[in-house]
């Protein structure tokens, strides 16, 4: 008798259905990681801003002094946010007391995510007593033209 040993075609397609199945899920898996990953930091960095604009003008009694422009060079950071927009500053037209922080360049899901998140410290938050998230924002453009907008202040 003569013994063949080697895998058969049927056992290598088996294997390579098996890793396709893997490959699939382990890519779903990292796309949903990097996408937290970036709301995680769009977070922390709003927290920054709103932080070190509170500590540069916490002196005076309204933030009408901040310039929206120059506050990133004196706070340290980059202007641009993580899905390739810009942040800004502002003060709030109707209340010299608060400032808003605008998120521009975001698509639909990443500014219905923001809109939807709990900023606890935000205007919004506080007066609703945290019913509603505390952000608003334009989400129906095409991507990289939404934006979320977050008043901050008294």
């Amino acid at each position: 008798m003569n013994q063949e040993s080697g895998r058969s075609m049927i056992e290598m397609l088996g294997v390579l259905a098996i890793m396709g199945v893997l490959t699939v899920g382990a890519v779903g898996m990292i796309s949903t990681a990097m996408r937290t990953q970036k709301l995680t930091e769009v977070n922390d960095e709003v927290i920054q801003m709103v932080t070190m604009v509170r500590n540069i003008h916490g002196e005076y009694d309204d933030f009408s002094t901040m310039n929206g422009q120059t506050i990133f060079g004196a706070i340290g950071m980059s202007r641009q946010n993580p899905y390739g927009g810009n942040y800004e500053l502002a003060v709030n037209p109707s209340d010299p007391r608060q400032f808003v922080v605008t998120i521009n360049g975001l698509g639909q899901s990443e500014c219905e995510s923001l809109v939807a998140k709990a900023w606890s410290d935000s205007v919004g938050y506080q007066l609703s007593n945290g019913k509603q998230g505390g952000a608003t924002g334009s989400c129906n453009g095409q991507n990289g033209t939404n934006y979320v907008q977050i008043i901050y202040g008294e």
